[in-house]
This record gives structure tokens, sequence and C-alpha cells, in this order.
């Protein structure tokens, strides 16, 4: 059996929490793993390749960084909160090893989580264009530049054109990012089991647009528009999404991704649960 650790390198205890674990797992006879600081080394690649459990020790941010390693694979991801929201953690610090223990016995509850897989067109100064793809668990965000110009764009729904819009941009997220940035923008908050997509238009510049949802087997289409070429940005998961350096992001076409990501939590009620102590209540009680 193999353990991959993903600590928030920012957060002592969640470090010192990290070694607490490792240590464990050795006693236990589990090889450990432990994925890298990004910040020191941001060109390296984590690798969950072999393992049987990925642990995130983190706030939100970290456990979509787990997540990010995980991709596809449907390798389970347990959640230890170190963070301000932990929305998405299955328990805090004080319940770390024992959390982990039933989590290796499979003692947990399993939530399936929609992903998206996201594909953006650069365009060159010569004319030629590149692709690439991206992993979210959250969301894709089309924004506008830091010259703070809106943005013009279509949106088009499995080739059904929806509208042309003018503001600061569009989201296109899963259920489990519709309580993120989408909901920021005036989107609903979604039960997990939907796995759809939350479509929502970042401060449009008409009181017509409104957040929808689409079918598990709808392509989302986000296409800039050429009479207004304003600075413009993409971002999966919070990500920037780029190009070679000096093209511009053309397009971007959103559909559910063809993995889950497998998330470990204590009960069936806990997004529930969460919903009410964060945005119901008082965050932490």
């Amino acid at each position: 059996m193999k353990v991959l650790i993903v600590p928030n390198y920012a957060r002592e205890d969640a470090i010192e929490s990290a070694r607490r674990l490792d240590d464990w797992l050795d006693g236990e006879g589990i090889e450990v793993s432990w994925a890298h600081d990004k910040k020191l080394l941001p060109h390296v690649t984590a690798d969950a390749t072999g393992c049987d459990l990925v642990v995130s020790l983190g706030g939100d941010g970290t456990l979509l960084r787990a997540a990010r390693i995980v991709g596809y694979s449907g390798i389970p991801v347990l959640g230890i909160s170190y963070g301000h929201l932990g929305f998405l953690t299955a328990a805090g610090p004080d319940d770390l090893l024992e959390t982990v223990r039933d989590a290796l016995a499979g003692e947990l509850h399993v939530s399936r989580r929609a992903t998206l897989d996201v594909e953006c067109e650069f365009e060159h100064a010569d004319g030629t264009s590149e692709v690439t793809h991206s992993f979210a668990l959250n969301d894709f965000a089309l924004s506008r530049g830091g010259a703070g110009d809106m943005v013009e764009f279509d949106v088009a729904v499995s080739g059904k054109h929806i509208d042309r819009l003018r503001g600061d941009g569009f989201v296109v997220s899963t259920a489990t990012g519709s309580t993120g940035y989408a909901l920021a923008a005036g989107g609903p908050i979604v039960t997990p089991e939907f796995t759809g997509m939350v479509c929502v238009p970042i401060a449009p510049h008409t009181i017509m647009a409104r957040a929808f949802l689409t079918s598990p087997s709808d392509v989302v289409e986000i296409e800039m528009s050429p009479e207004r070429p304003a600075m413009r940005h993409f971002f999966a998961d919070g990500q920037p999404v780029r190009g070679e350096k000096g093209s511009v992001g053309v397009r971007a076409t959103v559909r559910r991704g063809p993995g889950d990501i497998v998330l470990l939590d204590r009960s069936t009620q806990s997004f529930y649960d969460s919903v009410s102590r964060v945005f119901y209540g008082q965050v932490g009680k």
C-alpha cells in the first residue's frame, strides 16, 4: 500500500502533521511519498501513480492541488483542514490519524465529484494556433485582463448559440465548484450529485444574462469576439492556462471530464453540513 501526502508548505502546522502522519504510516508498513513544494520546485510534476490514497493537509486550495495530481485516475483523495473554510475537507488536524486509518480501512463515505476537461485554443501573431488541455475539479473561468477592459465573447452549448455577452468574464463550474467562483458571481449552490455544468456570467453588461445548468453530456463553447480584442485570461481551478509567449486565447471548449474525483468524507450529509456551517451559519462553528 502507498500513500501520497500533499501538504500546504506555507503552513508549519500542516508540515508538522505531515511528518507525524509519515512516521505513523511508516510504522504501519505503508510506503509514503510527498508532493514537492511547488514554490521551490515549480517545474517538477508530482505523480500519484501506484498510490492507494492521497492525503491533502491544508485548505481547499491544497485539496485542489491534490486533485490536479490525481487527475482522472480515480485514486481516493482525503482532505484534512488547516485552512479557513475547509469546505471540501473531511476532518481537522486533531482527527488526523484516526481519519486516515478509517480511510485506509475503507470505512469513510465516498463522494464521486464530476470534473472538467478544458480545451483552450491560442492564436499566435503569425496566424498559427495551438491547443492546450487542462483538468479542473472546481471550474474554468474566462476573465478580463489587467487593463480592466470588459471582454466580449460568444457562448454556445453543444452547437447551439446562446448569446454574445460583454462583461468581466464567464465561469463554467462543476457542482463542486458551484460554491466557489461561480457562487461569488451569482450562481446557485448545487448538490455534488449533479453531474452537469454550472454556467455563470461575471458582471454581465445586461440584466438579461442569467446563470444556467447543462446536462452531463453537453459541451460549453466560449469564443472571443474578434471585434473587441481586449486583454483576457483563462484559468482552470484558479491556475492560469497559457499558450506560448505572445499568444492570445481565442476560444475554450469545456466538457465533463472522463473520470471523477473520489473524495472521502465522514457521511452522506457532509456537503449539507458544510453548506449550513459556511453559508448559513458561522464559519468555524
